[in-house]
């Protein structure tokens, strides 16, 4: 069975060969820069497995305005790339940065949809995808976001369904290296690819389920 690496190596290679709607990974993931909040937006910093997955749940989220993919949580490597991460040459996680109005959505509702659409009772692995790259991690911006991330973790580990301990990383946010264009709404860009059925998009119809009064009508914006 093809693992995520092979089919998203398959995924490039047919992208180039068709013309192409993947671009070839190149060179080092791309700045920060430009990643600010813009006016009444808050942040959010994710990390469930592969951001192919996360990425495509949130940006259906009613109150997101957009969720870029990326890695974090390296500070001594400050320039990753993809091949980098994957070979674990680096400690960075794949992750997501979620820009959203909190006066539509609140951080513990992002938090409610992150804990159901991976498992975070599984350490440095999330179904097939396995690595410290693939961690369940929250990044924290300030101290409210830590206090809620924690207390929703105590309350998970009260819960009869999870019946090991959640091991989900919550840690100060560092810096948040975008990753390679090819990697941005994936799903979006590539809803038929081999991994994008078998993987994302049963996590996009679990949300679409457990939340229906959150899933958006219209379309996402871009930064």
């Amino acid at each position: 069975m093809l693992t995520r690496e092979s089919r998203k190596s398959l995924a490039i290679f047919l992208g180039l060969v068709l013309g192409g709607f993947v671009a070839a990974p190149s060179g080092h993931a791309q700045k920060t820069s430009g990643l600010m909040p813009r006016e009444g937006e808050e942040v959010a910093t994710l990390a469930g497995g592969c951001f192919w997955c996360t990425e495509a749940v949130f940006e259906r989220m009613k109150g997101v305005n957009d969720v870029v993919s990326g890695y974090t949580g390296d500070p001594d490597v400050t320039n990753p790339n993809y091949q980098m991460v994957l070979s674990k040459r680096t400690k960075h996680a794949e992750a997501i940065q979620i820009f959203y109005d909190p006066n539509v959505v609140s951080y513990r509702q992002l938090l409610d949809v992150f804990f159901q659409i991976h498992n975070p009772m599984t350490l440095n692995q999330q179904g097939v995808d396995k690595g410290p790259q693939y961690r369940s991690a929250i990044f924290y911006h300030d101290e409210a976001q830590k206090a809620e991330a924690e207390k929703v973790i105590a309350k998970l580990n009260k819960s009869p369904k999870f019946r090991r301990p959640i091991v989900t990383e919550v840690t100060p946010v560092g810096q948040f290296h975008l990753a390679e264009e090819y990697h941005q709404d994936y799903f979006r860009k590539n809803p038929y690819q081999a991994y994008c059925q078998s993987t994302v998009a049963p996590k996009i119809r679990k949300f679409d389920n457990l939340f229906k009064d959150q899933v958006r009508t219209e379309g996402i914006g871009s930064r």
